[in-house]
């Protein structure tokens, strides 16, 4: 055999040298049960702290969740450097050997959007040239995800534009939370993992046992999350009819359901400009409500949305570190962050080891 035809890798169980994937050492002794170990169980490590072929790398969009995350794993950040030319050109460098490793690149495309998601798209082709085994990209907010149909003449359907993207620039799989619309999964031709903040969201709730309570969908779009959220807290639903009368400007028209006397908490994906919130919020209120609480996945907070929420009558907001917020943001104490890192963690982990996310859902 010449030394074309032999390429030794390292074995994360062994340690011993593997040449083609077949090892110099005598083939696997059977289980109890009988049988060889399969591929899947010979390549994990007992400790994902100790697997050389696992790795989290992120971009800049939300440095300290991925900190969080690896913390939570147990594994180091990957070492990588990301500049920028001195014309905005983004320069992207891995520092350490990702050949065959299966990688997980966590980077949110959270505002400037279109810098973090070109971020994104770079890492992936440079994993990819690297002959990284397998990219999986964390994608903890997906921007762009609100344009996911034709709803007028002439647009463009973005949500399906970035899947494209991501799946060209080489990523494998994508792991997402709490998407604006569930069927964007569809948009992929890649396995997609798409997880809900709920369990941390349901969480707090229960434990800030808040008496007559009501969730609250904002909107038609939201029912089916809201009324996940009522089952799962065993409360009763409302919705609030809105009409959209452009980008970010909507009319709260009509409340459904009994509120009054009653505590509200408000359950939304996406808090962008906080129109619709502080809207549902004096809806509600006009309706009897006695206390009105919100909770949302993805603090977006643009423009205004800060200064509203500050001035409304809302008693707290609720939301996930999915986004890092804004410095204005962190100065208002009616607003709450939970982490989702376990959330994540365990997802990476069920991912890497190959067993089963769904148990997460719960």
């Amino acid at each position: 055999m010449n030394n074309q035809d032999t390429t030794a890798v390292l074995s994360p169980i062994s340690g011993q040298a593997e040449e083609n994937g077949k090892t110099s050492q005598p083939a696997p002794k059977p289980s109890s049960e009988g049988t060889p170990k399969t591929a899947t169980e010979r390549k994990r490590s007992p400790k994902l702290s100790e697997d050389k072929r696992f790795k989290i790398f992120c971009g800049s969009s939300n440095r300290a969740l991925s900190e969080e995350i690896c913390k939570f794993v147990g594994v180091p950040l990957g070492e990588s450097k990301l500049q920028r030319f001195a014309d905005g050109e983004v320069y992207f460098q891995l520092l350490e050997n990702v050949r065959g490793v299966d990688v997980f690149v966590v980077q949110p495309t959270c505002r400037p959007v279109d810098e973090h998601l070109l971020e994104l798209l770079i890492m992936i082709d440079a994993l990819k040239r690297a002959s990284a085994g397998r990219i999986t990209v964390v994608m903890p907010y997906y921007g762009y995800a609100r344009q996911d149909r034709k709803d007028r003449p002439r647009v463009a359907i973005t949500a399906k534009l970035v899947a494209d993207l991501l799946s060209t620039a080489g990523a494998n799989r994508a792991l997402l939370v709490d998407l604006h619309a569930a069927q964007i999964q569809g948009f992929f031709n890649i396995p997609v993992d798409h997880l809900f903040a709920s369990p941390v969201l349901v969480g707090y709730v229960r434990d800030l046992g808040l008496p007559d309570l009501t969730v609250v969908s904002p909107d038609a779009g939201g029912v089916e999350r809201a009324r996940f959220f009522a089952k799962k807290l065993e409360v009763p639903l409302a919705i609030v009819d809105k009409r959209r009368t452009d980008i970010n400007v909507t009319e709260v028209m009509n409340v459904i359901g009994d509120v009054e006397g009653r505590t509200c908490l408000i359950l939304d994906d996406i808090i962008d400009t906080a129109g619709t919130l502080v809207g549902t919020v004096e809806a509600l209120y006009n309706q009897g409500a006695k206390k009105v609480y919100a909770c949302a996945s993805h603090p977006v907070l643009s423009g205004p949305a800060v200064e509203r929420i500050a001035n409304s009558r809302l008693e707290q907001l609720i939301v996930t570190n999915t986004i890092p917020l804004r410095e204005d943001a962190l100065r208002v104490p009616k607003i709450k962050v939970l982490s989702i890192a376990g959330l994540l963690g365990r997802a990476i982990e069920s991912i890497h080891m190959e067993t089963s996310v769904s148990t997460l859902f719960n």
